[in-house]
């Protein structure tokens, strides 16, 4: 047993709040996939033993990611981005559409389709992370932080909003922490904010007809703002996920498969899998959830202080942040907080490649704090 233990690299602790996801998400998937098993004859186990599969896959994506050394990324991350802004471009060109939206493609032989977005999340952050590691002299010069920093993010998320508005302000969201952390300006902040205000309402008027999902979030926001149920399908997800939360009460319902007074929203074992968790769990399952991404962050947090290098500090904090917003700003929507994003809960809810890329950013962080703990320990050593 303690030869095992021993072969798990990185933060256990981290180890173990993904284990704890995924052992949470299994139950959790089953229930919350009542509606399309009804469409199977039936079969929950169908979507059951397909999570399963992922979620194995997903950790032992994440034990080989924890062995490599995370120094190389440093090095590709200049050809990952060469990599992303084509995807994007073909993805938002001739990509596969899902509800009006652009946002997939398939990996010709093998058929396998995946969101590009989610690889831009993962490589723009480790590009971020070495160019702000890089040029700390040149901090100072507004041209320097716009072209090599400023740029890359805008073009990337610009690529992405014209199909995923949520993703890509929550990548800009997660990008700008990086940037802030490796000591960007406010004042180079607040001219960019000016500037993407300005060009987003040129675009705006210039191209309404090309921004189709602008329309849906306006659609969702006016469905948020309204008490009607009907007002929008966002509107009338967000009253299913709210009526779930509600049937499960402060104790939760523990699988019992009453139909309460709705019934629960059609993606409950995805975008809306945290109001599935406090149906069945209750409170406890939903602050045990929200305690675990508060854990991921903190410990990542206590690893990027740990760290003697720029890079792998910014690395940690962007790929970890970006994780744990992405879960809060899941769960705010299930409980009506935020309206609908679509934004899946990291390690919990149903899919594929998505649970994939998840994998990849912790596989990262444990590396980097497999590879800080042994260089603590040989300082240790020496003295």
């Amino acid at each position: 047993m303690q030869g095992i233990y021993n072969k798990i690299y990185g933060d256990k602790v981290i180890w173990g709040v993904i284990i704890s996801l995924a052992l949470l998400s299994i139950p959790i998937v089953y229930v919350g996939t009542e509606q399309l098993a009804s469409l199977r004859g039936g079969n929950f186990f169908y979507f059951v033993i397909k999570h399963a599969i992922i979620l194995v896959s997903a950790f032992v994506i994440a034990y080989q990611f924890s062995k490599i050394k995370h120094g190389y990324l440093s090095r590709l991350s200049l050809i990952l981005m060469i990599i992303t802004i084509p995807l994007l471009l073909y993805t938002m060109l001739a990509g596969h559409n899902v509800d009006d939206a652009s946002r997939w493609i398939k990996i010709p032989i093998i058929g396998l389709s995946f969101q590009t977005s989610d690889f831009a999340k993962i490589s723009l952050t480790i590009y971020l992370a070495r160019v702000l590691s890089r040029k700390q002299d040149c901090l100072h010069s507004f041209k320097e932080v716009l072209t090599h920093l400023f740029l890359p993010v805008i073009l990337t998320c610009a690529l992405i909003i014209k199909s995923d508005f949520s993703t890509a302000a929550l990548i800009m969201g997660g990008c700008f922490i990086v940037l802030f952390v490796g000591g960007v300006k406010f004042s180079h902040f607040g001219i960019i904010f000016l500037a993407i205000i300005c060009l987003f309402l040129i675009a705006v008027l210039i191209f309404p007809d090309n921004l189709q999902r602008l329309q849906t979030w306006s659609n969702r926001l006016t469905a948020f703002t309204s008490d009607n149920m009907n007002a929008g399908s966002g509107n009338y997800q967000t009253s299913l996920a709210q009526a779930s939360i509600y049937d499960g009460g402060a104790v939760g319902l523990w699988f019992d498969l009453l139909p309460g007074k709705y019934g629960q929203p059609p993606q409950a074992a995805s975008d809306f899998i945290y109001a599935t968790i406090l149906r069945n769990y209750g409170l406890f399952g939903g602050v045990f959830t929200i305690i675990m991404y508060l854990v991921l962050f903190f410990r990542s947090i206590k690893i990027a202080r740990k760290c003697t290098k720029l890079f792998s500090t910014l690395l940690v904090i962007g790929l970890s942040s970006g994780l744990v917003i992405q879960a809060f700003s899941n769960m705010a929507v299930a409980v009506g907080v935020f309206p609908v994003t679509g934004q899946p809960l990291p390690m919990v809810s149903m899919g594929g490649t998505s649970l994939w890329f998840t994998a990849i950013s912790i596989g990262i962080i444990l590396n980097v704090s497999r590879e800080t703990s042994r260089n603590i320990s040989n300082d240790e050593a020496v003295t």
